[in-house]
């Protein structure tokens, strides 16, 4: 039986555990996913029990995705270009440091059929899944990319794009994009947005990279307003798959994302 699990600092309404449930169970696997809420002091050695336990692999979310590669022995080349990680591998006490959230985000704009060639995106928040949605957009043709941070002078350095902080959006007219990569608005904060609809009115459409709840406020201001909105559930699932391709080291068909993706929506549902 194999150990898998996600590295955290809150945890309680995560659903991987029963993404990886229904994939596991597709793909006959005799494995097991656990969360494990780590306070901050607490990272490093959490990271070093991957050893201790022979752990499989993890994966890592919010707060660590940037601060864990301090931790690791050797990190690809993909989640070094991004500077996060959110997927380890134990190979032989060796752990080594993935990014599947870029092409979870790749696979999420394939299926709402969402172009980026040629645009103009704009990203809020500026921890590790938006240096993933950042590096993904700029490999695929993004014409201008703003990140807007609450602090921009602390992080700017490190995006090789426009970083302003919230007041200066409004200074964009007009934008194709808008990627919210905070946890702004979600569960059991529900009721909140990261922005305002007057701000929203700009967008041609909007993706939400929360998946709890499905519908978020900033994803209900968008669709009253007539512009298309997405939750970030198919790029968790697509991350995940990902993650389990780069453990096990073998290619999983498109057909089991949908699967399960659709499994969740019922779950979701009932």
């Amino acid at each position: 039986m194999e150990v898998f699990g996600l590295i955290g600092k809150t945890l309680s309404h995560s659903l991987s555990p029963i993404i990886h449930k229904f994939v596991y169970e597709m793909l006959n696997l005799e494995a097991t996913y656990s969360l494990y809420q780590v306070r901050p002091d607490m990272l490093d050695a959490a990271i070093q029990g991957i050893r201790a336990l022979d752990l499989r692999g993890v994966n890592v979310t919010i707060p660590y995705k940037i601060k864990v590669m301090e931790s690791l022995d050797r990190i690809s080349l993909e989640a070094e270009k991004i500077g996060a990680v959110n997927t380890i591998l134990n190979d032989g006490n060796s752990l080594i440091g993935y990014n599947t959230d870029y092409f979870g985000f790749g696979k999420l704009l394939d299926k709402y059929n969402i172009k980026t060639a040629g645009k103009t995106a704009v990203v809020l928040g500026s921890g590790g899944a938006a240096k993933s949605i950042t590096a993904y957009l700029q490999d695929t043709g993004i014409s201008e990319l703003f990140i807007v941070s609450r602090e921009p002078n602390k992080i700017g350095h490190s995006y090789n794009c426009n970083v302003i902080n919230y007041k200066q959006l409004s200074l964009i007219n007009q934008a194709s994009l808008l990627i919210n990569c905070t946890p702004i608005g979600m569960s059991p904060n529900s009721g909140s947005a990261p922005v305002s609809k007057c701000e929203i009115e700009k967008f041609e459409s909007v993706v939400d990279l929360i998946y709890n709840p499905l519908h978020t406020q900033l994803m209900t201001q968008a669709i009253e307003l007539g512009i298309p909105a997405y939750n970030g559930l198919y790029m968790l699932v697509s991350q995940a798959v990902a993650a389990i391709e780069i453990w096990y080291s073998f290619s999983i068909s498109e057909d089991i994302v949908h699967k399960v993706y659709d499994k969740l929506i019922q779950y979701l549902k009932e």
